[in-house]
């Protein structure tokens, strides 16, 4: 039987989830290379090797967990967030390059020279605490989640990426550090609302990682009203947040004491974080 080559199964791939993928090519490229131990570099130089059957098959299986919906993150088992390699399942959210404005914006803001304490809530992989941890190795991190599955995966990131300098904690949001005080929350909270149509597109992700409540404010209210009572003098939280519900989230930062408030645009210009602080001046 006459075997088929890499870009013969990549031109056949893309073909295939054009309909369901924005990104058929890239998809079809990160399937194949995972299956064959290879970058996107190499399958271009090597496109003429033929494949294996049995590499054929795994790779038109995959193809068609693609179709179904299973991003491509958990076929593959991996997810690059802020240069970082990350380990992902279907117990962790697939970090998004919109949530590297959060990480930016949290950098910008933290000490290089000197120690500080940050608090990442709702951690889920451990992609933001991770981040910024591994561009501040002298702040003490702490990552934050209520599901212990997601806990086991950062703890499985931290430990392959030899980052030391982030400690885990389960518990619902500021449950998990009732008396500790924070230079900087971040947190990436589940945002969308219960009926927002989007859902259907993400059925393969957890759930409550995506929407909190029938407005997809609930949780982004829930660490509001605990921030403040949870920075250190000179503190600050960083929020993402909805494209549609910046001024929503600077209302309810507002409403629980934080005098000045900022919203950043994530890289397609769609207002993505809201920087808060108590004090009446920006640092």
């Amino acid at each position: 039987m006459m075997q088929v080559t890499i870009s013969e199964l990549l031109r056949s791939g893309a073909a295939d989830l054009a309909p369901h993928s924005e990104s058929a090519r890239l998809d079809a490229e990160l399937l194949l290379g995972e299956i064959l131990s290879r970058g996107r570099a190499q399958l271009a130089a090597h496109g003429e090797d033929p494949v294996e059957p049995q590499n054929v098959q795994a790779f038109r299986m995959m193809l068609a967990r693609r179709r179904e919906g299973m991003p491509v993150a958990y076929l593959t088992g991996r997810r690059e967030f802020w240069s970082l390699g990350l380990r992902v399942t279907p117990q962790v959210l697939v970090p998004r390059p919109e949530t590297e404005t959060l990480v930016e914006s949290a950098l910008e803001l933290l000490p290089r020279a000197h120690a500080a304490r940050v608090l990442d809530l709702g951690t889920g992989s451990g992609a933001i605490a991770l981040a910024i941890a591994r561009e501040r190795p002298l702040c003490a991190v702490v990552g934050t989640d209520l599901s212990p599955e997601a806990l086991a995966v950062a703890r499985e990131n931290a430990a392959g990426l030899g980052i030391g300098n982030v400690a885990w904690r389960r518990g619902h949001w500021f449950d998990a550090v009732p008396s500790e005080r924070f230079d900087a929350i971040v947190s990436n909270p589940p945002y969308v609302a219960a009926d927002d149509p989007a859902l259907a597109a993400l059925q393969a992700e957890p759930r409550e990682a995506l929407t909190p409540g029938i407005t997809g404010l609930e949780a982004l209210a829930q660490i509001a009203a605990g921030a403040r009572g949870h920075l250190l003098e000179g503190g600050f939280v960083a929020l993402e947040h909805g494209a549609d519900q910046a001024e929503a989230v600077a209302a309810l930062l507002a409403s629980h004491g934080f005098r000045l408030i900022r919203s950043l645009r994530d890289a397609a210009g769609r207002p993505r974080v809201a920087l808060g602080f108590p004090e009446t001046n920006f640092p």
